[in-house]
């Protein structure tokens, strides 16, 4: 039974109001102008209002930011909305990746459409609760005492207390069934009966909320990297933990195989103590003035997302470690993890999502005895994770339940999956898989990337494209868990060396993990 998305987190059963009756105000049609850059030159922008209340269509309206790259093919598939993930990453410019990154003839088959959801980068009103938050250099993220602990506590209630003076009467309407109910006002204003659905990361979650609230809405739906809907979202975050620290080893392991290039030794676990030494350091006397143990792990976490950085966190480590040359580092915290006035609107926007969606502990000695726990097998970023999403413990507005997203309506939808991926774990993939019926898995067996189409995995890339272009999807032996296999591509090579797996799916891969956003 369908259910009310105001409803839907609370657990009430209402009816939803019919797709093709929409309740209130109809969205106008859009109005398309040039908003190209060097790389996209064909994008285009546009403007749509929605309900902040979706309950009262009649009240008062929100801006979001829209993008598209239009089709040119006389096939015409419809829109193809895509979502990076987050919560908070802008979707503007998704749009332009994944039309040139899917092959010329399938991307002209749709209007490919990217948007800011509410609250995020261009939409209005854009939410900033406290700028500077991450401004190093931070307090250690692992308390050596309580009062240490009591310092990053301070922080994270201080940025809780700084949203609710802010934006007090808007955060009870940032949530993924908002968002939801979002797009399917963006898929009136287009004009279109159905729409296709191509989401990365939390992406993954908007987009079956969404078939949740409208099945008959959706006619393809592409899910990369899926999020876990059990344990949304206390619980997977603690999974995440341990999954990143698994990731970092795996990338430790990596630069000890390279020993000839790093000189940091060819022992795993020798390596790792290195980097846990360079850390201590780090504490002792920050880089730079910027880069203390907190923007270490800042550093070198979007290496559990993407193995392409590698090359770049080994060359930072090894002149750390070997040169006493701290340049490198800085230089890495700069490309790879430092904060500005969008992640401050990112991580605003993070907070407010995932602290309403669902359920967090009030209690902060729940936090403490998890997160301990935890650190002891997991300690690379567990308590950097914990202060990330401890907002939640103070947060200003009561947080709602996570809905059951069990779905027999929706079309076949295709899911993607790395077996090693950190920050959605493959259960997650089989999760959603078992709830979606008629839906079918692709599996990268071996892969320990995050968001695994279009950045050079030929094998991944034809299941896409065989189903965008035709609505195939491939079907395994009864009772298989994966309905198809791909391999892993091979891990880079250090730098100034060609990697097994071609510049390309390096370059591709780089340039997705641009986009998105990787919360804590």
């Amino acid at each position: 039974m369908l259910i009310a998305a105001g409803a839907l987190m609370a657990g009430a059963v209402t009816a939803v109001p019919s797709a093709a009756e929409p309740a209130g105000e109809k969205a106008g049609p859009l109005a398309w102008t040039a908003c190209a850059t060097k790389q996209y030159p064909r994008l285009q922008c546009a403007t749509v209002r929605v309900p902040l209340d979706h309950d009262d269509p009649g009240g008062e309206r929100i801006t979001l930011a829209l993008s598209r790259v239009p089709h040119t093919a006389r096939t015409y598939q419809g829109p193809l909305l895509v979502n990076p993930g987050g919560p908070g990453a802008s979707g503007r410019t998704m749009a332009g990746f994944v039309a040139a990154s899917l092959p010329a003839r399938v991307a002209a088959q749709y209007d490919v459409i990217g948007f800011d959801p509410r609250g995020v980068g261009a939409s209005r009103p854009a939410l900033d609760c406290k700028p500077g938050h991450f401004t190093p250099v931070r307090p250690d993220s692992v308390p050596r005492d309580q009062r240490d602990e009591q310092v990053n506590l301070a922080r994270a209630a201080s940025f809780a207390k700084a949203c609710g003076d802010k934006y007090g009467g808007l955060l009870r309407h940032i949530s993924t069934v908002n968002a939801a109910r979002d797009l399917d006002v963006i898929r009136q204003a287009l004009g279109a009966q159905r729409v296709n659905y191509f989401g990365y990361s939390y992406g993954t979650y908007l987009g079956t909320v969404y078939a949740k609230l409208f099945p008959q809405r959706l006619r393809r739906v592409v899910l990369d990297s899926v999020v876990d809907p059990h344990g949304v979202w206390y619980g997977l975050n603690l999974a995440q933990d341990v999954a990143f620290d698994a990731r970092h080893k795996a990338f430790l392991a990596w630069v000890a195989k390279h020993h000839t290039t790093y000189r940091l030794g060819s022992d795993p676990a020798k390596v790792e103590a290195r980097w846990y030494a360079m850390r201590e350091a780090l504490r002792k006397k920050p880089a730079g003035r910027k880069v203390g143990p907190a923007e270490l792990e800042d550093t070198f976490l979007p290496g559990g997302y993407f193995n392409g950085f590698w090359p770049t966190l080994g060359e930072a480590f090894a002149a750390y470690v070997n040169d006493r040359d701290p340049e490198p580092l800085i230089a890495a915290h700069r490309t790879l993890a430092s904060s500005d006035a969008a992640d401050d609107n990112s991580y605003s926007v993070y907070a407010a999502v995932q602290c309403r969606d669902a359920r967090w502990p009030r209690d902060w000695g729940v936090w403490h005895r998890d997160n301990w726990s935890v650190h002891a097998k997991a300690p690379f970023s567990t308590w950097n994770n914990a202060w990330y999403n401890a907002p939640c413990a103070f947060w200003p507005v009561a947080s709602l339940s996570a809905p059951d997203l069990a779905n027999d309506a929706v079309p076949p939808v295709l899911l993607f999956q790395a077996t090693e991926d950190a920050a959605t774990p493959y259960a997650g993939g089989v999760a959603v898989h078992r709830k979606l019926r008629g839906s079918s898995l692709v599996v990268e067996r071996g892969g320990g990337n995050h968001a695994i189409t279009l950045g050079g995995n030929a094998c991944l890339d034809r299941h896409l494209v065989r189903y965008l272009e035709t609505g195939r999807v491939p079907r395994g032996a009864a009772g298989s868990e994966a309905d198809a296999v791909c391999a892993a591509t091979p891990d880079p090579r250090p730098a100034g060396r060609a990697g097994a797996a071609g510049p390309a799916g390096r370059i591709g891969g780089a340039a997705l993990h641009g986009l998105l956003g990787h919360g804590g």
